[in-house]
């Protein structure tokens, strides 16, 4: 892992950092690459249930580095979007913490993120058309699936960025913390889902991500095709155990 993306664990959870405060943790191909490698442990992991992705320096990031763009790097991975997760979120929970500006691509970051916590002072933003661009690393594709159709195409198509305040009223963020608390935020936001039983964690996290796409007559077997490997699983017997033993599970993700 190179020094752009930290990566470390919090008990059952795994806190991924974007590391170039120097230029608001702009993405790189090494963030890119960082970042995919970090989502790769966590969801191949038998100890990690949930992530956090941050950014360093008080800022989460101001998209892609422009300058490489102009050098013909990109911070996207083929098949998988920018930074390994737009395209291809990570199967296990991933949480933003947003602090300062999350602009751009960091912007879209957060939209492969399942939940967000961010701090009262940060700022989201979709700016591209501003410098003759498209927001293609899924906020054209996907911001509208989040938000009224009107209140997506304020933010794509004026290029302003919104308060926090107000990201969380129209839904865009869970929770709001003080300035400096939102990692701290998440990290209780992931912790509470890591103590539920992986495997039906990342069963419901992949009905209700992909439920969108489906019709409602073949929803209900796509879901049980889902489910059926979750309710045979030891874990499963296990949380039935615990309950009944008046104990805390102990699961294995099997």
């Amino acid at each position: 892992m190179s020094d752009e993306v930290l990566v470390e664990r919090r008990g059952a959870v795994q806190v991924i950092t974007i590391n170039r405060p120097e230029v608001k943790n702009a993405l790189n191909a090494a963030v890119a690459n960082g970042v995919a490698e970090a989502v790769d442990e966590l969801d191949s992991s038998d100890e990690l249930w949930a992530g956090v992705l941050i950014g360093a320096g008080g800022s989460f990031s101001a998209g892609m580095d422009l300058k490489g763009f102009l050098r013909g790097e990109s911070p996207a991975i083929e098949g998988r979007g920018l930074c390994g997760i737009t395209q291809t979120p990570p199967r296990k929970p991933l949480v933003g913490a947003v602090e300062g500006w999350a602009l751009a691509g960091g912007f879209e970051l957060l939209l492969a993120c399942d939940l967000v916590v961010a701090a009262r002072t940060a700022r989201f933003g979709v700016p591209e058309v501003k410098r003759a661009l498209v927001a293609g690393a899924g906020a054209a594709l996907l911001l509208s699936r989040r938000l009224p159709l009107a209140i997506a195409l304020e933010l794509l198509l004026t290029g302003e960025p919104f308060g926090a305040e107000r990201a969380a009223q129209v839904g865009l963020v869970n929770r709001l913390t003080d300035e400096g608390g939102a990692l701290e935020g998440a990290l209780e936001l992931a912790a509470t889902i890591a103590a539920n039983g992986p495997l039906a964690v990342a069963a419901t996290k992949q009905i209700a991500r992909g439920s969108g796409d489906w019709t409602l007559a073949e929803g209900w077997d796509r879901q049980a095709e889902i489910m059926r490997p979750v309710f045979t699983s030891e874990d499963a017997r296990e949380g039935a155990t615990a309950f009944a033993e008046k104990r805390a599970p102990v699961w294995k993700g099997r």
